[in-house]
């Protein structure tokens, strides 16, 4: 089959859904489906557009053999206006690159941002095919739970877009357990237009690996007990709360690294300051393969969500490349992540803002290495058994093929 992708977010690009929408793509060619990539000038998560791919409106480039186009945006980070701006400036410039790409048998969208639905529907009136929307994150009501958007025309607005964006796709995509519920009953898709297709997991470049000493020497981590977060360091991760566990933390060999980029690193970086926070160190964004040598010198990963019913539905990606690595995972939030690692064995457990219970954890993964070795060796397992891309990927792929002479109609 020949699919057609869109997605403001690709890789150069460094953050959790573009790790994931390469893969998904890196998998398909290998099982020998075409595929083509029509995304942004890369600009997250910095929200300036990268150096080289300044000045230009649109160009295409080769990926790992796949055909990219890329289209100008308006670069913003936040909220508001600007961020509205960004959104629809890409919707808007996409489907010049969308009307000349080969024609696909499937278009598949990623959401968010909600208005790519419109290109894509757009689109598959074009080129008279099914799309397939993709759905990471329940938007709006994720805006609305977090209080980023008030109630009012706006938000409505939204509401009827999501609303037409399931009814005109072919398939909506669940990428957790907790979507794919919520479609089902309280957005009442029909079941046949809903699929599943969570994160998964590289476990061939995430593996565990020797302690990279090289790498330690230069950051100065050499005999350190290293808790690493990795990802995206936005409001909806609540990171204060592992600054606050760092302040409990008397051990002057745990150091918290925290690696990534995000709308609140600005803010978490002076709060560390203001704390006087030693054993906390920032680093910049870095491609996936200088994750996998973090991990190699890390006794544990992290991952931190806000407490709000809305993340209760998360299965933050970054858990997996630590389970990958046979690290034990510090999950702080409840929900579907926290069962997932619980059911799992292969990590503990925090209720969401709670930074004394995180720094009682910090303290019993260092302090009892046979634990946390366990753990770590529990989490790799599970993952090849349940998380690998390739078995998600086919398994997914067999779910369409059923469906698809009865429901795989063109939207109308």
């Amino acid at each position: 089959m020949r699919f057609l992708f869109l997605t403001q977010y690709f890789p150069p690009e460094i953050g959790a859904a573009q790790v994931r929408l390469a893969s998904v793509v890196r998998e398909l060619v290998r099982l020998g489906h075409e595929v083509e990539v029509v995304t942004a000038l890369p600009n997250y998560p910095t929200g300036r557009i990268f150096a080289d791919y300044r000045g230009k409106f649109a160009l295409e480039e080769t990926w790992e053999g796949v055909r990219v186009q890329r289209t100008w945006l308006y670069p913003a980070m936040g909220t508001g206006v600007r961020r509205l701006l960004n959104y629809f400036s890409f919707a808007a410039t996409s489907l010049w690159a969308l009307l000349r790409a080969r024609k696909p048998d499937f278009i598949f969208v990623e959401s968010p941002p909600l208005f790519l639905s419109i290109t894509a529907f757009l689109a598959s009136r074009w080129f008279r095919v099914p799309f397939i929307f993709n759905v990471a994150d329940l938007w709006p009501d994720s805006v609305r739970q977090l209080g980023l958007m008030k109630e009012g025309p706006l938000l409505r607005l939204a509401a009827s877009l999501e609303h037409w964006s399931y009814q005109k796709a072919t398939y909506v995509t669940a990428v957790t357990e907790g979507i794919q519920k919520i479609l089902l009953t309280e957005k009442g898709l029909p079941s046949h237009k809903v699929v599943y297709l969570p994160n998964g997991v590289d476990t061939t470049l995430f593996r565990p690996l020797p302690p990279d000493q090289a790498l330690a020497k230069e950051l100065g981590l050499e005999g350190k007990k290293v808790i690493l977060y990795a990802g995206n360091h936005g409001y909806a991760h609540g990171l204060e709360v592992a600054l606050q566990a760092a302040q409990h933390l008397s051990n002057p060999d745990i150091v918290l690294v925290l690696i990534g980029d995000g709308s609140e690193k600005k803010r978490l970086m002076e709060m560390a300051q203001e704390m006087a926070l030693s054993n906390v160190r920032f680093l910049d964004p870095q491609p996936p393969a200088y994750i996998a040598r973090l991990y190699s010198l890390a006794v544990a990963g992290l991952s931190t969500l806000r407490d709000s019913p809305l993340f209760e539905m998360t299965r933050p990606v970054k858990i997996f490349a630590g389970m990958s690595c046979a690290k034990p995972i510090l999950y702080v939030g409840k929900g579907e992540g926290a069962r997932l690692i619980e059911t799992a064995q292969a990590g503990l457990v925090s209720p969401p803002e709670n930074p004394e219970a995180l720094a009682r954890h910090i303290l019993q993964i260092v302090d009892e290495p046979q634990l946390a070795q366990r753990l770590g060796e529990n989490g790799r397992r599970y993952v090849e058994e349940h998380l690998s891309w390739s078995s998600l990927i086919q398994s997914w792929l067999d779910s369409l093929q059923p469906k698809q002479p009865q429901s795989a109609k063109v939207p109308g």
